[in-house]
């Protein structure tokens, strides 16, 4: 082997040759580390999206009863419905009152509703629960219902007890499907199914009618 064919190299170059190296060893594991770190955040991204989907999963799939929760509650309460000419219609008054964000109702402990149209005769409806529709423009009123109606120069005593009865306020209208008994002055009805109209003073029974009448007093002539 010919000796002059070989170049001879000098420390010095050995030793930017070894700093070149270790700067490309640097860059090279900042490349690594910055990759790894790419995968690692869409490692989270990717975990975070897919709980959110669980979530959101979990929430479709839970219970209407589970979903329509109270939002909030009053106490002791007592709302006036108006008239669109500034007259007071009814109250409805309760302990307390309950309202559900998915279906818009309101649920009232003790209820109590008086009508107050100055043009019929005043109605007093109460009951041991009730749920109102958006507007109350439907009470549902449960467990031992009671509907009472003093006696006027027109008319006289009403009272109505039923285990459900829907009001209509705005149209004052009571109807149910359930059993009714009824007292209209000394006459006593009992029957299935029953609309009451308050404005026309008309009521209808429905099925399974049941009446007592007793006899009005006469006048004896001698």
């Amino acid at each position: 082997m010919n000796p002059g064919n070989y170049s001879s190299v000098s420390p010095d170059g050995v030793e930017e040759a070894r700093s070149d190296i270790d700067v490309g060893l640097r860059r090279g594991g900042r490349y690594r580390t910055g990759i790894m770190l790419a995968a690692f955040i869409a490692l989270a991204l990717g975990s975070f999206w897919i709980l959110q989907v669980m979530r959101k999963n979990d929430l479709e799939t839970l219970p209407d009863a589970r979903k329509n929760e109270p939002d909030y509650y009053i106490e002791k309460f007592n709302f006036v419905r108006m008239s669109k000419t500034g007259e007071a219609k009814y109250n409805i008054a309760g302990t307390r009152m309950v309202h559900r964000p998915v279906d818009d109702t309101y649920e009232i402990t003790l209820p109590v509703i008086h009508s107050l149209s100055e043009n019929h005769p005043p109605m007093k409806m109460q009951a041991l629960r009730a749920v109102a529709d958006p507007g109350s423009s439907k009470i549902h009123m449960m467990e031992k219902v009671e509907v009472d109606r003093p006696a006027s120069a027109t008319t006289e005593h009403f009272h109505l007890t039923s285990d459900y009865l829907l009001i209509l306020p705005d149209d004052e209208v009571l109807q149910t499907d359930k059993p009714v008994v009824m007292t209209l002055g000394t006459a006593r009805l009992t029957g299935i199914g029953m609309v009451v109209n308050n404005a026309t003073r008309e009521f209808r029974l429905a099925h399974q009618v049941r009446g007592t009448y007793p006899p009005r007093n006469r006048v004896v002539r001698e």
